[in-house]
């Protein structure tokens, strides 16, 4: 599961750098999917994993707003100092953990810790598709969704 986080940041660090140069006009106009905009769902897919990072240690949820990170470089320092412990956290991980129960502040249900950890690698992935999606509107090359070549293993 670990080289799949590594898979994810490693692919989200490759759409920071690809965004860097589009005109922030693009990054933040609504589109028809995500949670909005480019930058939003880049936002989304950071404080989910980080949201549910928190749970898993039983820890209180801190809420990021939007409106302090408006570009690549905000949201890429973002994501950078929360993978710190996000990355603590999954090298600490063990076997023993997979059914451990969490209970979500927004949520009524618990959830195993398994779950979790899976939840967060799919939905950054399900995100990355409707970025590729929307960089062929904006005319950059798509990153490489392959996992193969990444040398994560």
């Amino acid at each position: 599961m670990k080289a799949l986080f590594q898979y994810n940041w490693q692919v989200r660090d490759e759409w920071f750098g690809a965004l860097e140069s589009i005109p922030p006009i693009e990054l933040i106009k609504e589109r028809g999917a995500g949670v909005g905009s480019i930058l939003k769902t880049i936002f989304h897919i950071i404080d989910v994993e980080y949201s549910w990072m928190r749970a898993m240690q039983n820890e209180p949820d801190i809420v990021f707003r939007f409106e302090d990170y408006q570009d690549v470089q905000a949201l890429r320092n973002l994501s950078n100092e929360l993978r710190v412990e996000m990355r603590e956290f999954i090298n600490k991980w063990t076997q023993e953990m997979e059914y451990e129960m969490v209970h979500p502040s927004w949520q009524d249900k618990a959830f195993y810790k398994g779950e979790i950890l899976r939840h967060i690698l799919v939905h950054e992935v399900h995100h990355i598709g409707q970025l590729s999606i929307w960089s062929k509107e904006i005319g950059i090359q798509v990153i490489s969704s392959n996992f193969i070549g990444r040398e994560l293993m």
